[in-house]
């Protein structure tokens, strides 16, 4: 099914450089950028929350209000802080409604695999695809059942349906999950790397970003 666009009002952003950027996001307020179509790169700010919002729901396209003027757009990458958390910096792409466009959406594989009752364990080699279609016709996710996976059994990427009008970029031979057994040693490997190597190395890495996220300026815009 179509998706259709987002709408969302945004201003005009004057305010540039990184501690202009900190004293935005600190009242809730987002620095993005529009870009394309041999046109002027265009600054604008916008409420984080209602852009978060919109991307946690699968939304890519969006018809922004930029103080009394549109500009139809495509979100062509989302920046977030070295946590991971909260979304900073979006770079949004100008396109048209009738022009295809090249992205890439999420594969989410549902159900039980058969092959699990034999002691076998899915393993999803491929968490997204590249694929190409009109801006309306992008799906938000990619879903594939698979209770039918035996033990050893292998799912391809040709073997994904995809709706009408979308075309897979990728190699059609390429692994998206298999089914296999988990062998006893390589289970006991992976308990004691945890046990003796991962408590240290992350205890470390917390005390660092935590440092950093103490002393370390607020993230520049994306130019």
């Amino acid at each position: 099914m179509a998706v259709q666009t987002a709408k969302i009002s945004v201003q005009n952003r004057t305010e540039l450089g990184s501690r202009a950027m900190g004293r935005l996001r600190a009242t809730g307020i987002m620095p993005a950028v529009i870009y394309g179509h041999k046109q002027a790169v265009l600054p604008i700010k916008m409420n984080r929350k209602e852009i978060t919002n919109h991307i946690d729901k699968g939304s890519h396209v969006f018809e922004l209000d930029v103080e009394g003027a549109t500009e139809t757009v495509l979100i062509k990458d989302a920046q977030y802080d070295y946590l991971g958390t909260f979304l900073i910096h979006v770079d949004f792409t100008r396109v048209r409604l009738d022009e295809k466009v090249t992205v890439t959406v999420p594969v989410e594989l549902k159900g039980t695999p058969k092959g699990e009752a034999d002691g076998g364990k899915l393993q999803q080699l491929i968490a997204d695809l590249q694929v190409e279609c009109l801006v309306l016709d992008i799906p938000s996710i990619i879903r594939h059942v698979v209770t039918d996976m035996g033990m050893d059994s292998v799912l391809h990427v040709k073997e994904l349906k995809l709706p009408d009008g979308v075309r897979c970029l990728q190699d059609g031979d390429q692994v998206v999950a298999m089914v296999r057994e988990v062998k006893e040693e390589e289970a006991a490997a992976a308990v004691e790397a945890a046990a003796t190597v991962e408590p240290e190395v992350i205890g470390k890495k917390d005390k660092e970003a935590a440092a950093e996220g103490a002393a370390a300026p607020a993230p520049a815009a994306k130019k």
